[in-house]
């Protein structure tokens, strides 16, 4: 492979590009046109990226400027809320005392802070949170002192831990990490005031992730998920003391999920959700004594999301995905009667969590023009407060595009019809200038699902640059029900991209869009989609956008981090069984089709899809004389999680678009 050009190689060449015809070096007119151009971060390393014009970065200031203000977590001293937000270039935590009022920030780190947990006992001050380093997801766990303003790492500072799950006492909580062996995911539970005493209560016995969930009201027994797939998870009952353990999963000989997250005051009942009798995941209840299963919500024909008790389990709050859009229920556990709550406004509701008295429920709602933000719904008065209002940097949001759910017919059937893929749609306001070009951006996962959220600089794409968005859940998107997440496993891969196909025979039919500017973008496995397009349909499409994307499928299952291999193994299948199938459709092996330009965009410290992935595709297509814009992030892992890196990253994807989907 070329090397890649560094920082200096790069900075040293710009000068005899932009040279003055009958200037001398070091004139004024060499000074200006230098500066007429934007300065990579040293963080930034690029390869036949030229210099990106100033303008890009003036006239999308205001759309990466904006950010949100969203709801963490509740203080049990009912004296404010966490909320994280962007400070400087990363997101940290800040407090938040009452609804409207000043943001105070309390963490302060180079690498982002995005979670917060506090004990439900208010007499401890403290809560904790989780932080890595430079994109590499060993994440550590540190407690913040609310009365000093102090942060303490209370764990070992290289293994990789998850899943902050405290007792209903307050004093310890579960959680899991892999430092017995990097590979296996152990249990353990902690004081945080005495972290060198971690006690390891649930050794695991093969790969998957063993995830706490909650506590019974004993203390003393805890709920831990077995993940395996996506399709393929149960739980477990581990008592702490004694360290023995019961399987409350049913046996089957067909994989299902069979998750439990809630116990009821006396620890009779479980509750939680599971798709072992249909397609979707619906609310169960689990008696211990009998084993026997109620499901509440079998009148709702789509997967529960989240649901989650209020303290004294008089009330419970669940979201439903009906179609990517979130709806929001309550519950009463002891009837198992519920209602949908209609005074929430349509989107993407996350993070809802009962404040202690259970007359509250907090939650964060997103739309295409909400970016975020913090309510409370009062349940006595079902009236929705809202608490923070997204920082929108002068823009405003009404004008901002709202998607269309379509659904466009695939190559093939289910149940005699022809299968229908849903996609959000969003089109330019400016009628007068289509047939607009499109960009289709692909979710990652590849178990994720694309929903109505908030673009942020997607909007830019869609307001300035007049490009229609249109953002498939393609087969093997959550969501849908468990058939479909397993329409693309293994030797069905290719087929989710038969479904891009498909979109793209869609596009050619609608008169608004123009079918020969047509690009591709995604991240992730969306990546992988991306470069699998590009060698389909290299000769319908202008160009494609690849972000941290699995380029071949046993090099990737081979150098992914050790503690991913047999989960991933489980969704593409096992490169030691099926390795010259992976080969064969993996897009390095077929990358002599991709005929159009090609940008790549990497974490150099991504644990989950190494840089090999990047620099190998890279190398192989600039073999077929197309133009490959390659750049790599020195301090970032799968995605870029740091302003300076983001804001580069989309000013060199707007040039791209420029030069190859709007000339």
């Amino acid at each position: 492979m070329k090397k890649i050009i560094t920082l200096s190689t790069l900075a040293a060449f710009s000068l005899v590009l932009m040279a003055l015809p009958g200037a001398s070096p070091g004139t004024a007119e060499e000074k200006a046109a230098k500066d007429a151009y934007v300065k990579a971060p040293e963080t930034i390393i690029t390869e036949n990226i030229p210099p990106i014009p100033v303008d890009i970065e003036e006239k999308m200031r205001q759309y990466r400027d904006m950010k949100s203000a969203s709801f963490v977590d509740w203080d049990p001293r009912e004296q404010g809320m966490i909320v994280r937000t962007r400070t400087g270039n990363t997101t940290q935590l800040c407090w938040l005392e009452k609804p409207g009022a000043e943001l105070k920030q309390l963490t302060d780190f180079k690498e982002p802070v995005t979670r917060g947990y506090f004990s439900p006992d208010p007499a401890r001050k403290y809560f904790l949170f989780a932080k890595d380093v430079e994109g590499e997801e060993n994440y550590q766990f540190f407690r913040y002192d609310l009365e000093t303003g102090q942060s303490v790492m209370i764990t070992d500072g290289k293994s990789r831990h998850e899943a902050i799950v405290f007792n209903h006492n307050g004093d310890r909580f579960a959680y899991d990490n892999n430092s017995r062996s990097g590979i296996l995911f152990d249990v353990y539970i902690m004081d945080p005031d005495k972290p060198t005493e971690a006690k390891l209560v649930y050794k695991a016995g093969k790969p998957a992730y063993y995830i706490p969930s909650a506590w019974l009201h004993d203390d003393r027994h805890l709920l831990v998920i077995e993940y395996i797939s996506a399709n393929k998870a149960g739980t477990l009952l581990v008592d702490t003391v004694s360290g023995r353990f019961e399987n409350l999963t049913p046996e089957s000989d067909k994989d299902f999920s069979f998750l439990l997250a809630a116990a009821s005051n006396d620890d009779k009942y479980l509750y939680g959700s599971s798709d072992q009798n249909g397609e979707f995941n619906q609310m169960i209840r689990y008696e211990r004594t009998t084993k026997k299963i109620d499901v509440i919500t079998g009148d709702i024909p789509w997967d529960i999301d989240t649901a989650v008790p209020s303290k004294d389990m008089k009330k419970t709050a669940f979201l439903v995905n009906e179609d990517g859009i979130g709806r929001l229920y309550l519950l009463n556990p002891d009837t198992l009667k519920y209602n949908a709550v209609t005074s929430i406004p349509e989107g993407v509701i996350t993070d809802i969590t009962f404040d202690r008295a259970g007359k509250k429920l907090f939650l964060n709602i997103s739309n295409a023009r909400m970016y975020n933000d913090a309510f409370h719904l009062d349940l006595e008065t079902m009236e929705l407060v809202q608490w923070t209002k997204s920082d929108t940097a002068g823009l405003e949001l009404s004008a901002f595009p709202t998607p269309q759910l379509i659904h466009y017919p695939t190559f093939d059937k289910v149940e005699g019809k022809t299968r229908m893929i849903p996609a959000f749609y969003y089109l330019p306001a400016k009628k007068s200038t289509h047939p607009f070009p499109v960009l289709i951006y692909i979710h990652g996962g590849p178990e994720g699902q694309e929903k109505p959220d908030f673009q942020g600089t997607y909007n830019y794409f869609i307001n300035e640059l007049g490009i229609a968005v249109v953002c498939p859940n393609v087969r093997g998107s959550s969501g849908y029900g468990k058939s479909y997440l397993m329409l693309d496993n293994a030797e069905k891969r290719e087929d989710s991209v038969k479904d891009m196909g498909a979109l793209l025979d869609w596009i050619a039919t609608r008169p608004e869009l123009n079918k020969k500017r047509v690009a591709v973008a995604g991240g992730s496995y969306g990546g992988y989609m991306v470069l699998a397009a590009m060698v389909h349909y290299s000769d319908r499409l202008a160009c494609g956008v690849d972000i941290v994307g699995i380029s071949n499928f046993v090099t990737f299952l081979k150098n992914t981090s050790a503690y991913r291999q047999d989960l991933r193994r489980e969704e593409y299948g096992d490169e030691r069984k099926i390795g010259d199938f992976l080969n064969k459709i993996s897009p390095l092996t077929n990358a002599h089709k991709i005929k159009k330009p090609l940008l790549v965009i990497q974490g150099k410290n991504d644990p989950r899809v190494p840089p090999s992935e990047a620099e190998q595709i890279v190398a192989t297509v600039k073999k077929n004389n197309v133009p490959v814009w390659y750049l790599v992030a020195t301090d970032e892992g799968h995605g870029f999680n740091k302003k300076y890196n983001s804001d580069y990253m989309y000013y060199a994807i707007v040039r791209f678009l420029q030069e190859y989907l709007l000339k």
